[in-house]
């Protein structure tokens, strides 16, 4: 029960821990030690290793780690003509440890400074490129939702003599996200990740009441985010699939939100044409699977429960139960398994070692070949 094309039993959600040698070369980078020459050395043997680990585990979708970001997020929507982001200054978007204590960890802040374009020659195109050629397995390419772009920033970070109407905005911030998706399906990418958490934020009322505060209707919010969503997924080019991974919040292991996906599942599951959808179930945060009772039967569902937030190996037989749960809803056959987020959301990394890694996703294809007869 191996499935012909993505995504796959044993998949991963994207960002990996990057070695030593990598993170002491970005901060080198930063501090104006090393030069961008000799960076990209250091991300492009790193990538060429992390693949091959890959590939040596059974996974038959690998990712660059998103090695050469700071965060899955900030280098992305940096790229953009027209929109800043930086590591912090966004107030409201507390996060919390795992243990659900108060958190230090600052959020990132967005701003849309002039007019939305997407820069010729694509985001990622070159980062797919140096991927695929040191790949076997099918190259997975990652990128943030810009649903975040207004999460982060609202209407007051969105330069409003630029656009005075955000129906403008989304239009644009649409356009760009369709040509990135067609420039990387021309480079020959066939498996592209959108990372979408703003979705499941929402559910949570600590979060609406955020959103309320500072003027938002969070339930008009949600059917823009979903629109916007749809509008970027709806006819992917031919032999792309394009899947959505939903999670609460994740940075240096720590979370934002909590709540099921109830109050936004029908909308999310049946108005957004993506073909499948991570999600993040490895904690009660996340609630029970009932809200995958509007899953359509045109999608496959990947169930993020293994943790990337804590280092204790999930237990097998306990993940067997919980998919066999999960089937009550959606078809086995229409299920796969993977970590919740990703292991390094950015450069500073997960309260993980290597170690703890490499047994949650060797645990994560066991589980496949054992469940389904394949990965």
């Amino acid at each position: 029960m191996s499935n012909p094309t993505p995504p796959y039993r044993a998949d991963q959600v994207g960002s990996l821990l990057r070695p030593q040698a990598l993170i002491d070369a970005r901060d080198a980078f930063d501090a104006g030690r090393l030069d961008r020459a000799a960076l990209t050395a250091a991300e492009n043997e790193a990538i060429a290793d992390v693949v091959a680990y890959q590939e040596r585990l059974g996974l038959r979708a690998v990712t660059d780690g998103e090695y050469r970001r700071i965060s899955y997020l900030v280098d992305f929507v940096n790229a953009i003509d027209g929109v800043r982001a930086t590591a912090r200054g966004a107030s409201g978007w507390d996060y919390k440890a795992a243990d659900g204590s108060a958190s230090s960890v600052p959020a990132t802040r967005i701003e849309v400074t002039g007019k939305v374009n997407w820069p010729e020659g694509g985001i990622l195109t070159g980062d797919h490129a140096y991927l695929k050629s040191v790949a076997t397995a099918a190259p997975k390419m990652t990128m943030p939702a810009p649903t975040q772009i207004y999460w982060f920033g609202g209407r007051a970070g969105i330069d409003a003599d630029a656009y005075p109407d955000l129906d403008e905005f989304w239009a644009d911030m649409i356009a760009v996200y369709r040509a990135e998706i067609a420039a990387l399906a021309a480079a020959g990418c066939r498996y592209i990740q959108i990372d979408e958490t703003c979705l499941p934020k929402i559910s949570d009322p600590k979060m609406q009441a955020v959103l309320t505060a500072r003027g938002d209707d969070w339930t008009q919010l949600a059917g823009v985010f979903a629109r916007v969503v749809a509008a970027i997924t709806a006819d992917p080019p031919p032999g792309v699939t394009v899947a959505l991974h939903h999670c609460r919040g994740n940075s240096r292991g720590h979370w934002q939100a909590e709540g099921s996906y109830e109050t936004v599942a029908e909308r999310m599951f049946n108005e957004i044409p993506a073909a499948a959808h991570f999600l993040e179930y490895d904690s009660p945060r996340a609630g029970d699977f009932s809200p995958l009772r509007f899953v359509p039967a045109s999608k496959t569902i990947v169930l993020g429960l293994v943790s990337t937030k804590l280092r204790d190996l999930e237990d097998a037989d306990a993940l067997k139960r919980r998919i066999d749960e999960a089937a009550k809803y959606v078809p086995l056959d229409r299920l796969c398994l993977s970590p919740q987020c990703g292991f390094s959301s950015s450069h500073s990394g997960h309260p993980l070692t290597l170690d703890d890694q490499t047994r949650k996703l060797e645990l994560i294809v066991d589980i496949a070949r054992d469940v389904w007869g394949g990965v």
